[in-house]
């Protein structure tokens, strides 16, 4: 165990669809205007893909933080800031309720504006600007672009690496989206990183030690947000191991196995169900103070 009272977790799993995923958004980058790239508001830097700045090649960028609903309201604010002075255009956005999607199309005129006022100097006024859409798995880009759409044009998933293809959709006559795959990175030099992917489920559950991840989480709850453990699950875990909060916490849900052994699995999948659910309170997991 580490001194923070964090555990190891092994983390496999670049999926070969994603190498492919990659490669057609550097074919397809040149296609477009601007570049949008969603993210998970809850874990704004850790649901950044690192490639897509050398992707993007140069083009103008909109960083749309998604799930505003469910993260912290003055975290959110700070990254909004954040990304502001690194010179992005940004959009707050719940692509579940539509909270702010309206604002899309006209964020991305506004991104384009040198661009617009050169086509209708040279008369091409009806000339359509095309934007490309980016994100890391299940961070909501499919349910995003059917609501900017208006009409379910990009198949929504909960699992990881749905979309396929090159898909272009017409949002208005002057508009085109292109959809792509979401696309994760190959691996990881920080272990925080990973372990925030598979807490929010950009990662499937299924190629990870789950009862580890939850350990490690609920320490982090501990840090962060102490009320939301109280309250949630009547546990405050001074000076306890992430595994001693786990088992605690599946003693108050009543979660025993033969001879009242706590049943940390059970409580290890429904406290990652509950976080998603957004069950837990509204929780943004880190701020752009700790990424600088």
């Amino acid at each position: 165990m580490q001194d923070n009272g964090i555990e190891k977790l092994n983390i496999q799993w670049f999926p070969g669809h994603m190498t492919k995923a990659g490669r057609m958004i550097e074919d397809n980058v040149k296609l477009v205007d601007a570049v949008c790239e969603l993210l998970d508001a809850r874990i704004p830097a850790a649901s950044r893909n690192p490639d897509i700045d050398r992707m993007a090649g140069g083009r103008p960028r909109l960083i749309i933080l998604n799930r505003i609903d469910q993260a912290d309201p003055a975290a959110t604010a700070k990254w909004r800031e954040h990304f502001k002075k690194l010179g992005y255009s940004v959009l707050e956005t719940d692509c579940r309720s539509g909270k702010g999607v309206s604002g899309f199309p006209t964020a991305v005129r506004s991104l384009l504006k040198d661009k617009l006022e050169a086509y209708a100097q040279k008369g091409q006024t009806g000339r359509p600007v095309r934007a490309m859409v980016l994100g890391i798995p299940n961070v909501g880009k499919s349910t995003f672009i059917n609501k900017v759409a208006g009409r379910k044009v990009a198949a929504a998933s909960d699992r990881p690496g749905v979309t396929r293809g090159r898909q272009w959709i017409t949002v208005d006559r002057g508009l085109e989206l292109l959809d792509t795959p979401g696309i994760l990175w190959p691996r990881f030099d920080n272990q925080e990183v990973g372990e925030l992917l598979a807490v929010t489920g950009a990662i499937k559950d299924e190629v990870l030690d789950r009862e580890t991840l939850a350990a490690n989480f609920l320490v982090r709850l501990r840090r962060d947000y102490p009320q939301a453990l109280e309250k949630r699950y009547g546990i405050v875990g001074d000076g306890a191991g992430g595994f001693d909060l786990l088992m605690a916490a599946a003693k108050r849900r009543g979660f025993l196995l033969s001879g009242a052994e706590p049943d940390t699995e059970r409580m290890s999948a429904v406290l990652l169900d509950e976080f998603r659910g957004g069950k837990l309170g509204r929780l943004t997991l880190e701020l752009p103070e700790a990424e600088s």
